[in-house]
């Protein structure tokens, strides 16, 4: 746990941190500006129902609003869209230092707990070429992803779902892509975040990355994204592996440091 401390306390001095627990055609989806909450009415992307029982087994809980366990990620996601919002930026990377950090899980809890909240609208994208964990956890093949886009093969819309939650779309990949770094650092790779990121004001976009320290794609892609939130995984990382790369995120605009896999006290109480 010192080791971690460590590393927080270096990332506040190195910005501030804050610590905290081809085109498509339209993504497939009408935002319509309602009195109280944003509606989505999916036309183009195809609604794929989740398997509740499969997404709690591995630990994807903020599909359902009503978990206890839900709360931790409620408050990261005020946390993150307040300073979002302060600085104008749309899109999140996430990442940690080394693998089995619990990043990917991360990732798509906090695009589950966005999209619950009534004025944003939020997408996910496995882009974590190496390793693309994303379907897995959703229990979720699909015939189209990211890997037909990049390709050629397949345009936006028709590589993406929707959960069968109001307000989130999901990007996922179907299998590792040779020559990751190279692909995220291409022009057409720009291209789809710089498209992503404007066609809607509201969204949140969330890039799910590779660890920093497993190649350099994370560096290579960290430039265009707005923003970026490190996942350390509780006894996953030395103080080392963590410093390390802390180092290699000198230009990014770094959110903060999230401890994964620590122990957390049960809620006994409703308020």
């Amino acid at each position: 746990m010192e080791r971690i401390k460590v590393a927080i306390e270096k990332a506040k001095k190195q910005g501030g941190v804050k610590q905290t627990v081809s085109r498509a055609p339209a993504v497939s989806a009408q935002l319509i500006d309602a009195d109280e909450q944003i509606e989505v009415s999916y036309v183009q992307t195809e609604v794929v129902e989740l398997d509740p029982i499969y997404l709690e087994k591995h630990r994807i809980v903020a599909f359902n609003k009503n978990n206890p366990s839900n709360w931790a990620f409620d408050i990261l996601r005020t946390q993150i869209l307040q300073k979002m919002d302060e600085n104008g930026w749309r899109t999140l990377a996430i990442t940690s230092p080394t693998p089995e950090s619990g990043k990917t899980v991360m990732a798509i809890n906090l695009a589950m707990s966005i999209a619950h909240h009534t004025q944003r609208t939020a997408m996910l994208v496995d882009f974590d070429l190496r390793r693309p964990k994303v379907k897995n956890y959703l229990g979720v093949h699909r015939e189209k992803s990211l890997n037909d886009v990049l390709s050629g093969e397949a345009e936006l819309a028709e590589a993406m779902f929707n959960p069968n939650l109001p307000r989130l779309v999901i990007l996922p990949a179907n299998k590792p892509v040779q020559k990751s770094a190279e692909v995220l650092s291409s022009k057409k790779v720009a291209a789809i975040i710089s498209d992503l990121r404007e066609r809607y004001q509201d969204r949140i976009v969330i890039f799910d990355l590779p660890p920093i320290l497993a190649a350099d794609d994370v560096i290579s892609v960290l430039p265009r994204i707005d923003c970026v939130l490190m996942v350390v995984g509780n006894g996953m990382s030395t103080q080392r592996e963590i410093e390390e790369s802390m180092r290699h995120l000198p230009d990014a605009n770094l959110l903060g440091v999230v401890l994964n896999k620590g122990e957390v006290p049960a809620r006994t109480y409703y308020y």
